[in-house]
């Protein structure tokens, strides 16, 4: 029986190595890195007291329908970000059979939790396209509004709120470490590229995954104070955080530094998309 398994986690393993779902990721990914740039536009917009769409994933997929060609486009990165996010959770065939090995279990548990987490924030980005290129739009914060509405008038709502709040903190400091670390540096590969340019694309990173932190983080805070507070208009995801940040003082400087660290990461993603094994090291 286990022999049986192994051979099937081989032959699937395979599948997620051909060329042509390479290819695929690859469009993902720049894709994944329009999306930030994007993100930096209208959070620059922001700043510039211009307002337009939201500053987030769904108003960077919204400013794309409205372009030439929209609905094809959103088609093309949501298949693309679908593609990425089977490439990335496929990552967890090679690591799963460390499960079996008590020396090894907790660290191989945490590495294949965030191949799947990873995995399924493309998933979740890439059937949004494809929702959105039907014409079936949303906007994140009116939704994530709605949703905490109703979680608090269940029994344990504000808990099961404030916990996803925690989580939210958790991946915002995660993202901000990484950043200060450097250790994204592993996920990307560039043996074709000058020695000259990884400092450029490590300091470029940096200053987005800086930038990516700090939103994010402030993103569970405001979910925090809804759960505490059991006021839902705090309750906003990226824009609003976005919109926090512009209204404090001194806030469209500091907005504009976000933006200018969101379209940073779009740069490295970008890079990544590059690399000869682009997003497949889960190990850091």
């Amino acid at each position: 029986m286990a022999r049986r398994l192994h051979g099937l986690v081989d032959r699937v393993r395979r599948v997620t190595d051909s060329p042509w779902l390479t290819h695929l990721a690859r469009a993902g990914l720049i894709a994944y890195g329009a999306m930030h740039l994007l993100i930096a536009v209208l959070a620059a917009r922001m700043a510039m007291g211009l307002r337009g769409a939201d500053a987030d994933q769904t108003g960077a997929l919204l400013t794309v329908a409205q372009g030439p060609g929209g609905r094809l486009l959103l088609v093309a990165i949501g298949l693309g970000m679908l593609s990425l996010a089977l490439w990335q959770a496929a990552e967890v065939l090679l690591w799963w059979h460390g499960l079996l090995d008590p020396a090894h279990r907790v660290r191989t548990a945490v590495v294949c939790a965030k191949c799947l987490a990873k995995g399924a924030v493309y998933g979740f980005l890439g059937l949004t396209a494809l929702l959105f290129s039907l014409g079936l739009e949303y906007e994140a914060d009116e939704r994530l509004r709605d949703l905490t509405e109703e979680t608090l008038l269940i029994p344990g709502g504000a808990l099961l709120i404030g916990t996803v709040a925690a989580g939210v903190v958790a991946v915002g400091i995660y993202t901000f470490v990484r950043g200060c670390t450097g250790g994204f540096m592993r996920d990307i590969d560039l043996p074709a590229a000058p020695d000259r340019w990884e400092p450029v694309i490590e300091g470029i990173g940096r200053f987005g995954y800086l930038a990516k932190g700090i939103a994010f983080g402030l993103v569970g805070v405001l979910l925090w104070r809804a759960a505490t507070s059991a006021d839902v208009s705090t309750a906003t995801g990226l824009d609003g955080a976005m919109t926090a940040i512009a209204g404090v003082q001194a806030g469209p400087w500091l907005l504009a530094g976000v933006a200018a660290g969101f379209g940073a990461f779009g740069v490295y993603a970008l890079a990544r998309a590059r690399a000869r094994y682009p997003d497949r090291d889960p190990s850091t």
